[in-house]
């Protein structure tokens, strides 16, 4: 099946390889990232439908747009604005389990799939100077919740992770995978 990921990240770009029956074409969504939606749930699914309906409306096929944020004690942590922004989302979700939500849309010409998968993960008391390494290395600030779970520097901060771990990168692999076989299924009972 060909399908083109809107998205520009390299995690969801390797990810996406392991659903086996998928050829993929990289377009990503030039979508405004915005919503009302409050609801963590609502808000990821809201934007993933957003980025697979821009690239759709423009090449057609069978488009997949995802969305991931991080909810701690109600607050939702996008990517953060520069390295003061990361070290403090880290300091802030140091010590607490959190909610990483994935939502993930597939739409083609005549069908559309939307749906999110929800991750618990701890992260180790406060270390500051783990924290500060991390933070100097670049490499939270172009993720959700200031952190890449797969990150040499900071995988030793996670205490635990409860649910699907492609999810905390970027990706439900199984979810996603489900939804294509759902498609597959409806366009053979055509």
């Amino acid at each position: 099946m060909k399908i083109i990921l809107a998205s520009a990240s390299p995690r969801r770009r390797e990810l996406i390889g392991k659903i086996p029956f998928v050829e993929v074409d990289i377009v990503p969504s030039g979508a405004e990232e915005k919503t009302d939606e409050t609801d963590p749930v609502g808000y990821v699914k809201e934007l993933a439908r957003l980025k697979a309906r821009d690239v759709h409306e423009k090449k057609g096929g069978v488009c997949v747009g995802a969305d991931t944020i991080v909810v701690c004690d109600g607050v939702i942590l996008g990517k953060p604005k520069d390295r003061e922004d990361a070290a403090a989302t880290l300091k802030f979700i140091s010590g607490k389990t959190h909610s990483v939500f994935t939502g993930v849309c597939v739409v083609s010409d005549d069908e559309e799939y939307v749906d999110a998968e929800e991750t618990r993960v701890t992260i180790a008391p406060y270390d500051e100077n783990a924290i500060r390494a991390y933070v100097e290395s670049g490499s939270p600030l172009d993720k959700a919740g200031a952190y890449g779970i797969q990150d040499e520097l900071f995988s030793p901060l996670v205490v635990s992770v409860d649910g699907d771990r492609d999810n905390v990168i970027g990706l439900p692999v199984k979810l996603l995978e489900s939804m294509l076989l759902r498609l597959k299924d409806h366009r053979r009972r055509k």
